[in-house]
């Protein structure tokens, strides 16, 4: 059985640009699907929008996940690591997750 711990936005880790990665994950299929950055602000818009929201540091702005695509990231749970520095977030993800239109954007193997 899973133990749930009361959150504390405080105690997550953001790093020294206020960041803390996010891996992005089907919540069916256990696929990760892309990998993100959020700040508090992001991450306070996720769990009200109920869908991903995530800060961008090339442009130095706010983006929801599918606003331009169509292709949506529903949240179906958040979860923590142990070092309370990154994030798991298992979604229904609506179409393709990367840019490029793969599913995943982890399709490139070595």
């Amino acid at each position: 059985m899973k133990k749930r711990i009361k959150f504390n936005l405080k105690d997550l880790k953001f790093d020294k640009h206020g960041l803390v990665p996010a891996i992005i994950q089907d919540y069916r299929t256990s696929e990760v699907l892309m990998l993100a950055y959020m700040n508090a602000v992001s991450l306070k818009r996720t769990l009200k929008l109920g869908k991903t929201c995530f800060w961008s540091r090339s442009r130095k702005e706010y983006w929801v996940k599918g606003m331009t695509s169509g292709h949506y990231q529903f949240v179906k749970s958040i979860a923590y690591d142990c070092d309370m520095d990154a994030l798991l977030i298992k979604v229904r993800q609506v179409g393709v997750a990367c840019h490029t239109g793969n599913r995943s954007c982890f399709f490139r193997k070595i």
